[in-house]
């Protein structure tokens, strides 16, 4: 049985409006602080969070399910971003660039809660607004309203929303993007992922089986990043398939708060109903459940860490995200297939290999390097191999670094959160052209006599 231990009151839409014009006239305060400055507050907001890690974290557990070292995690990488924000207002800048004209100048200048993890937004919120007022500014540069659809809807369509960044499914990401493209507005979409580990048969098992085990059941299978699709050469299929299924019968199963859990429960009754219709779905598409697929019989929202096996790569459930500890495994042959596999779905935010080639590695992520160059980090554009935002070679979907661009492609929404791009939408850049000189260059070599 469920408890209720707290109510939160929603906003309305008069609220909103009264939250909106307050953040007005707080980033009028905060734009004309320096950058380095600004990064000085953001420096004393990350350290405010260190202090109540703990707190936070068991809060996190508490509200949404997660296991309570996941919770202080989910803090953590915000005190990181903190911390990378901090180096940033000191670097961010632009390149002076050469221009046609002799007197010319040219250069550049260059986490949101849900409705059901309120408390959360609170706490964090009333942190970050103490450390403003502690600074003499207000606290509005940091406002929360808690709400539902009617919320999200004003706010996507409120011309004073500069950029609206919303995280959840695709099928919302779509209603808040043509609401917000229609009065050409800026939004950040970071939606579903259908993700996938491929594993060919050089791998090494003993990375691969922990390695699936953390990206499928971790957070009870609900992460944007959790692994929903497992292929497996067909050489190595049934031996995987064995050792992954004794690995789950091992996971601890039990309270978020206790540190022997590994695994806590759903979200809510709604995404019990969700994996139950999945499992029952990937039956009659002709999979088999290998263990798992059903309700434990204990208090609160537990469901068994589910393997399916036996279904073909283009099922209409293996196509679908379901928010839940599903995986289902599938058996390849080729490289070219299982790539073209890997992509195939409308989702594109993250993707792993586990091999010992390293011309399939190159493959994979879409570079071509010169065999006579030393390579070290590679930043690209890819025309080939996988067409996600993150793209791993023997290590999990889950998880990201900090310093690097968190986001997907396609339906996933092409956005940006954190590490090293997300400042560029998170502000606004333009291009500027300075004439020092008492001449008058025009393009195209115009001249007036």
């Amino acid at each position: 049985m469920q408890k209720l231990f707290c109510g939160i009151s929603f906003g309305d839409l008069i609220f909103l409006t009264l939250m909106l014009k307050k953040a007005k006239e707080a980033w009028k305060v905060w734009a004309d602080i320096p950058a380095p400055k600004r990064g000085e507050i953001v420096r004393q907001i990350g350290d405010a969070l260190r202090q109540k890690i703990k707190v936070l974290g068991s809060l996190v557990s508490l509200e949404m399910g997660k296991i309570f070292v996941e919770g202080v995690g989910e803090v953590q990488e915000y005190v990181d971003v903190c911390d990378y924000a901090v180096g940033l207002s000191r670097m961010i800048g632009g390149p002076i660039l050469p221009s046609e004209s002799k007197y010319v100048l040219f250069f550049l200048f260059c986490l949101k809660g849900a409705p059901t993890t309120s408390l959360v937004s609170v706490a964090v919120t009333k942190i970050i607004a103490k450390v403003l007022e502690d600074n003499k500014l207000p606290g509005a540069i940091c406002s929360l309203v808690c709400g539902g659809a009617d919320i999200g809807t004003a706010m996507a369509r409120d011309e004073r929303m500069d950029l609206l960044s919303f995280t959840g499914s695709t099928k919302v990401g779509k209603q808040v993007a043509l609401m917000v493209q229609e009065r050409f507005g800026r939004s950040l979409l970071e939606l579903g992922g259908n993700n996938a580990i491929i594993v060919f048969e050089d791998a090494d098992l003993n990375l691969v089986i922990p390695s699936a085990l953390f990206a499928a059941v971790g957070t009870a299978g609900q992460r944007c990043t959790t692994a929903r699709r497992l292929f497996l050469h067909e050489s190595i299929h049934d031996e995987v398939v064995a050792k992954l299924a004794k690995a789950y019968a091992q996971v601890r199963i039990g309270d978020p708060w206790d540190s022997d859990t590994l695994y806590g429960p759903l979200h809510t009754k709604e995404a019990v109903k969700m994996f139950l219709d999945a499992v029952e779905q990937a039956k009659q598409q002709g999979g088999s459940v290998v263990c798992g697929g059903k309700v434990i019989n204990r208090p609160g929202n537990y469901v068994e860490p589910t393997i399916v096996t036996g279904l073909p790569h283009d099922a209409p459930i293996v196509h679908t995200e379901t928010f839940a500890p599903i995986l289902y495994v599938l058996k390849f042959k080729e490289e070219e297939e299982v790539f073209a596999w890997n992509n195939e779905v409308k989702q594109g935010l993250s993707s792993s290999i586990f091999t010992k080639d390293l011309g399939r590695i190159f493959r994979w992520e879409g570079t071509f390097p010169d065999p006579k160059e030393e390579l070290y980090l590679i930043f690209v554009c890819r025309p080939k191999g996988s067409d996600c935002g993150i793209v791993n070679v023997n290590i999990p979907t889950s998880g990201a670094e900090i310093g690097g661009a968190f986001g997907g492609e396609k339906h996933t929404g092409g956005g940006r959160e954190s590490g090293s791009d997300s400042w560029k939408l998170y502000m606004r850049r333009s291009t500027c052209t300075i004439n020092y000189s008492k001449d008058l260059p025009l393009a195209q070599g115009i001249k007036f006599q």
